[in-house]
């Protein structure tokens, strides 16, 4: 019998965890709202989950250069599995941030994840690879607020029940079936978050991809943040009516990342490609305080998640081809870091912005940061690979 890729393990674990994740994101706004929780108070409790993932995901990365991935791996989907259980068993919203405090800290992992596919992949192929964790996010938004706007009809509880079930199975399935990709070597010196931005220093392009990581997820967050309370305002949407606009998202996102982006990269270089799929986010986000009916929306929502398609994947593959091979869990992990950063204050700015000045206030916000992200990657990695250019000319 032929032996199963590990690609295809690593993208089916990743998928499932994300499922769990997916199944209760768009549910949460109105599950704290129950708990008496303003649009501020939402915005923090998505950053208290992102700011466990900002102090955890390079110590995660960091150790998994050490220890191997799957170790990592396995913590990350037990620890998913005991957050979703502390949701759906919260008496209090303390005691709901306590368990997205404990989902923050597990979801840390997904640098992880990207090392793994950096361990089995040639750096031809990296874009690709990264597209298939891509991927699997979209299939988790396709599937999971469909999936946790059906089971919300039950109880607000029921959609948290089955993700703590369906990341304990992933955890005992990656834990019989997924191979190590980086064979354990504890005296592994890899590179610590300060360390990491020493060397980032000295390359001046790896320092541009790794600003790009927070401006873009600064801005996202403050779309996802308060896009449930701002479809709740504008169009009537209840809880599993936005889980189907997610999961729309979530279609996008699995067609670009997981069909598109290794076929783009090959006509359009990564450093081409960035800028325009930043430009595609902020036409997008942009457009939303604009939108009238459920066509403009999705139209808006469309150009947004075919941006977010193309960026991610295409920011992982070049910050993972200019690291170390032996430090690929710390690099990815200080871009995931920066990422987790902006999505610490993205919520918070996008849930201040909405109380103080309006609902449309945050996706102007957002489409202002994005603009400023692309005129920054455009003038930067052109210049960058003029640079390059005359370097090996010189040679």
């Amino acid at each position: 019998m032929a032996s199963i890729s590990p690609l295809v393990i690593i993208f089916v674990t990743v998928f499932i965890d994300l499922l769990g994740f997916g199944i209760i994101i768009p549910l949460l706004p109105f599950y704290a709202e129950s708990f008496g929780a303003s649009a501020f108070k939402i915005g923090l409790l998505g950053t208290s989950f992102s700011l466990m993932q900002f102090l955890f995901s390079p110590v995660w990365g960091r150790w998994s250069d050490r220890v191997g991935r799957k170790p990592i791996i396995l913590v990350g989907l037990l620890g998913s599995c005991l957050s979703y259980l502390g949701l759906a068993l919260a008496p209090s919203l303390n005691f709901l941030f306590l368990a997205r405090i404990v989902g923050g800290i597990a979801g840390a992992n997904i640098p992880t994840a990207q090392a793994y596919i950096a361990d089995v992949t040639t750096p031809e192929n990296r874009a690709r690879g990264m597209g298939m964790v891509g991927a699997a996010f979209g299939l988790g938004f396709i599937f999971g607020p469909a999936i946790g706007g059906v089971l919300s009809r039950f109880s607000p509880q029921t959609p948290m029940w089955f993700a703590s079930a369906l990341c304990f199975a992933n955890f005992m399935a990656a834990w019989l079936l997924l191979p190590e990709s980086r064979p354990v070597n504890t005296v592994t010196k890899s590179l610590g978050r300060l360390e990491a931005f020493r060397h980032a220093s000295r390359n001046p392009t790896l320092l541009l991809l790794l600003a790009l990581y927070f401006l873009v997820t600064l801005a996202f967050a403050c779309f996802e943040a308060t896009f449930a309370i701002f479809s709740e305002a504008r169009f009537g949407y209840k809880a599993s009516t936005i889980g189907f606009v997610f999961a729309f998202i979530g279609v996008i996102l699995a067609l670009v990342q997981g069909v598109l982006v290794g076929r783009v990269v090959k006509v359009i270089p990564e450093r081409k490609l960035i800028p325009l799929a930043i430009c595609a986010i902020a036409i997008g986000i942009g457009l939303i305080p604009l939108v009238w009916n459920v066509p403009t929306l999705l139209g808006a929502l469309f150009v947004m998640a075919v941006g977010m398609g193309f960026n991610n994947p295409s920011l992982s593959s070049m910050v993972s081809r200019l690291a170390d091979p032996d430090d690929q869990g710390g690099i990815l992990g200080l871009a995931s870091s920066l990422a987790s950063l902006g999505r610490v204050a993205g919520p918070a700015l996008g849930g201040y912005v909405y109380d103080a000045y309006g609902m449309t206030t945050p996706y102007m916000s957002a489409a202002g940061l994005m603009a400023i992200a692309f005129v920054v990657s455009f003038a930067g990695l052109r210049t960058r690979h003029a640079r390059d250019a005359s370097a090996r000319a010189a040679t």
